[in-house]
């Protein structure tokens, strides 16, 4: 499966995790580094975008939770992650 395909599905599976659960999370960039460090094997959906300023979005999930950031420069993703690259990250509002 491409990668884009496998991010399009990750993001449409968390999607409907949140619907579920309810359980999206914004968070500092900095306190989702810190949980990313503290996870054995995460499972991370990384997307890119902006029109003027590039950002980068952040998804992973934590104790049943789903956990979101953004940040301006590109986080560091422990080597042990599984990352997911995916076209766009939408959130419901």
């Amino acid at each position: 499966m491409p990668v884009t395909t496998a991010g399009s599905a990750a993001g449409h599976t968390l999607a409907q995790a949140v619907k579920a659960t309810a359980g999206l999370i914004r968070v500092d960039a900095a306190d989702f580094q810190n949980i990313l460090n503290r996870l054995e094997n995460p499972l991370v959906v990384v997307a890119e975008g902006g029109l003027f300023t590039k950002s980068y979005k952040y998804l992973t999930s934590y104790r049943g939770l789903i956990l979101y950031t953004q940040s301006r420069q590109p986080l560091h993703v422990p080597g042990r992650a599984e990352v997911l690259n995916a076209r766009s990250i939408w959130l419901p509002v």
